[in-house]
């Protein structure tokens, strides 16, 4: 019977809490950590005090095309790649310490996440398996995500080229609405 490292436990266990403080899944858990799926459940439920959500996770790469989820998560893809080539980290790790600086810059930007955890691993493993690719903005040589196999010869990014509707929510309208004048 094979023993495993208590060493290596600790360090699995300290994963799974630091990706379940992030918004982890418990199919991520499950995919990405060798722990059992009662220890996860037990783990999820310690941490953060309630059942992990039950459901299937969005498989769509539609989602990924959209104005604002496309800049999120080009931002997100572009930082994991130095992460997982220039900082040396493994594939998960590198998609923490990506995500970690994805919500940096989106919260000092004053803005608020488009991409989850488990969106932007599911990212990751749509770029594995083919279904994506960066494509270079001719206007500003920006590296953006787009489907596999789209001709990129004329791509114009959704920065250089927003939709007709970008920025304009509810919220972005309250705020910049004149606060009601007094009696």
């Amino acid at each position: 019977m094979a023993t495993k490292s208590v060493v290596l436990e600790v360090k699995e266990i300290a994963l799974a809490i630091e990706l379940i403080e992030l918004g982890a899944r418990l199919q991520l858990l499950e995919a990405e950590l060798s722990l059992s799926r009662d220890r996860l459940i037990r783990l999820y439920k310690e941490v953060k005090g309630e059942s992990p959500p039950k459901g299937m996770l969005p498989f769509s790469t539609d989602w990924f095309m959209t104005w604002q989820p496309n800049v999120h998560s080009s931002l997100f893809y572009n930082t994991y790649l130095f992460m997982s080539g220039q900082g040396r980290c493994d594939s998960v790790r590198a998609i923490v310490k990506s995500y970690r600086l994805y919500l940096e810059h989106v919260r000092i930007q004053e803005d608020e996440p488009a991409l989850s955890l488990t969106r932007a691993w599911t990212l990751v493993r749509y770029f594995a398996s083919g279904l994506l690719q960066m494509t270079r903005c001719t206007r500003c040589g920006g590296r953006f995500v787009a489907h596999a196999h789209e001709p990129q010869r004329y791509y114009v990014c959704g920065l250089c080229q927003p939709p007709s509707r970008a920025g304009r929510t509810r919220r972005n309208a309250v705020a910049a609405s004149p606060p009601p004048a007094l009696p």
